[in-house]
């Protein structure tokens, strides 16, 4: 019994990384959106690196552009962030 016990936690053990591994299409799909997403903003950060308001308010609409441009969802703004 104790055997038994011992190789199942083994067997288990050894698969581990092979779950963690596991992607699904939706999920390799969904990093791809949220990589080009990132690549929008950063490009929109080199664009208008400035905090002015006048800066942020062209940042947002190059950050916008980009998006929509790659199909891409909107970005949520938080009530914190200025």
């Amino acid at each position: 019994m104790t055997r038994c016990i011992a190789l199942a936690i083994f067997v288990i053990a050894a698969l581990l990384p092979c779950i963690g591994r596991a992607t699904t299409a939706q999920g390799i799909f969904t990093m791809r959106k949220w990589a080009a997403s990132d690549k929008c903003a950063q490009a929109a950060q080199r664009a208008f690196p400035d905090y002015t308001a006048e800066a942020l308010a062209k940042r947002d609409q190059a950050l916008k552009r980009c998006l929509d441009s790659q199909n891409l969802p909107s970005r949520e703004i938080s009530p914190n962030e200025p």
